[in-house]
């Protein structure tokens, strides 16, 4: 059975879809920009900043769904310009330090023409 996973203590879908699903002992997130849950707006400017709000909004979509950051087995990374990889990765690897299988690929616009975006596939 399909489960629609929601919490407050992650910015709210600006479409048509869910924060993640679970299904078959396994969830879903979509991808998490760098809007803050408290103000609903992108705040940070940098790479640095808005990875780290990434994370903080994947973190409580997979605590929402009963799962982590830990139980990742796969991410899928988008950024805006290629030449913030290294900032990028040096925050990301700080939250998945299970190195999940990941891709990461350079997009030309990202929602609210944001610097990065995640998802994640994780078990529950």
């Amino acid at each position: 059975m399909l489960e629609k996973i929601y919490t407050k203590n992650a910015p709210d879908a600006i479409g048509p879809y869910s924060q993640a699903v679970k299904v078959s002992g396994m969830v879903y997130t979509s991808g998490q920009i760098a809007i803050n849950p408290e103000t609903g707006n992108v705040e940070e400017t940098t790479i640095e900043g808005q990875t780290e709000q990434v994370m903080k909004n994947l973190k409580a979509v997979l605590e929402a769904a009963g799962s982590s950051l830990e139980k990742a087995v796969k991410t899928v990374c988008f950024l805006a310009d290629m030449n913030d990889f290294a900032k990028f990765n040096e925050i990301y690897g700080n939250y998945f330090t299970g190195k999940p299988a990941r891709s990461c690929v350079a997009v030309k616009t990202l929602p609210k023409n944001v610097l990065c975006e995640v998802e994640v596939i994780a078990e529950c």
